[in-house]
């Protein structure tokens, strides 16, 4: 349009080039603007809501406490603080441009930890690509391999970006639902209780369908959907046809950092990187060498009680147990998770709205919080109890 819009102005403002030139290309403009049919593009169609960014604005308008939100309210482990703090006054030049797919040594340390968990041998440079957080890969990988018309298999329930991710890039969300379980008489529900059926899943996939993501454990729910696992690995070759996402917000409890990678197959990596280098282009430098430094000390304590990543694991579940018995306390129904940082509850006995889908009766807390802002939770509760009493 833009270009068409400059031609159709050189054309009618030639003949007055010298003689007011100037408002007639002003008018042409206007003229040009004002027979567009619309001002925004087709692709943001129904995706103008996002609901943390109301939830945001919510929770500083009121006296609440935020458990919608995912990221934790403690700080991160001394060792990744002292690696930012570093970074920032050591050396000037991580002030500047890194690599532009990432600074190298944390796609090298990247390589080298993540290799051995996936039993690839990792190239820094072809199979790994830092991006702005977890949320950049995501979009990324959807804007440089979904086009117009692709189907995208999304387990439900799903984190809110997955949809409008595939619309954006064109495609279709086709959805597959994971199914509870009764639990057992007197046992609380359990995540382990929600699982995929592999017949609806396998019916899912047609000649259009171009991706299935695969959020593992699943989030809001916590569990690890083993038939979705399953079914990938059985076809040949699924390391050339796997991006896998990860971020330092949730590794190292730095979700202000901003620091995300992606890992695959160099024949489609290539693709992200040339809607990377076209877009951000580059991710800051300084907190890609703090997350570098922190990878390195944890593959040094790999699998140690000395490890972050033992000690996190245990220090969230204590977090988890102590939110499971508040909300029973006040009469709601958990659904306790076997992973993530992410609960649901079941609020059918709580509200009036309809049901429109399979889990418009859940709502998500996240327990990745301080001993102090539990604390707090507990309080809230108990008044609301309260408040139900006749």
């Amino acid at each position: 349009m833009f270009r068409n819009a400059a031609a159709i102005c050189l054309h009618l403002v030639g003949p007055l080039w010298g003689q007011k030139s100037g408002a007639s290309l002003t008018r042409c403009l206007h003229q040009t603007l004002a027979m567009a049919k619309r001002l925004q593009a087709r692709r943001l169609d129904g995706i103008d809501h996002n609901p943390w960014v109301e939830f945001v604005k919510l929770a500083s308008e009121a006296d609440v406490v935020n458990l919608g939100q995912g990221f934790p309210d403690f700080p991160p482990p001394d060792f990744a603080l002292e690696a930012f703090q570093h970074a920032v006054s050591g050396d000037f030049m991580l002030n500047q441009y890194t690599k532009a797919f990432g600074y190298p040594p944390l796609t090298k340390i990247l390589a080298s930890f993540f290799g051995k968990l996936l039993g690839q041998e990792l190239d820094p440079l072809k199979n790994v690509l830092v991006t702005v957080g977890a949320y950049g890969a995501l979009f990324t990988a959807f804007q440089a391999l979904v086009d117009e018309g692709d189907e995208v298999i999304i387990i439900e329930p799903f984190f809110d970006c997955y949809e409008p991710m595939t619309l954006m890039a064109g495609g279709l969300p086709v959805f597959v639902s994971l199914k509870p379980s009764p639990a057992q008489d007197g046992e609380l529900d359990s995540s382990s209780n929600w699982q995929l059926d592999p017949m609806e899943l396998a019916s899912k996939f047609t000649p259009r369908t171009k991706a299935l993501v695969l959020n593992t454990p699943n989030n809001p729910l916590g569990e690890e959907p083993t038939v979705a696992g399953s079914i990938p690995a059985s076809l040949p070759g699924m390391w050339e046809r796997t991006l896998t996402v990860g971020s330092a917000g949730k590794t190292f409890s730095a979700t202000g950092w901003k620091v995300g990678w992606v890992l695959g197959p160099d024949r489609l990596l290539r693709h992200l990187r040339t809607v990377h280098q076209n877009s951000v282009f580059h991710c800051p430098t300084q907190a890609q060498a703090a997350v570098a430094q922190s990878f390195e000390r944890e593959q040094l304590h790999f699998g140690q009680p000395s490890s972050y990543f033992v000690q996190l694991p245990q220090a969230v579940q204590r977090s988890r147990d102590h939110m499971v018995q508040s909300l029973q306390s006040v009469g709601l129904r958990p659904i306790v998770p076997q992973g993530s940082y992410f609960l649901i509850i079941d609020v059918s006995d709580f509200s009036d709205l309809p049901h429109q889908k399979l889990f418009d009766h859940y709502i998500r807390f996240c327990f990745m919080k301080d001993e102090s802002t539990l604390q707090a939770m507990d309080e809230k509760l108990q008044k609301w109890k309260e408040g139900l009493r006749p």
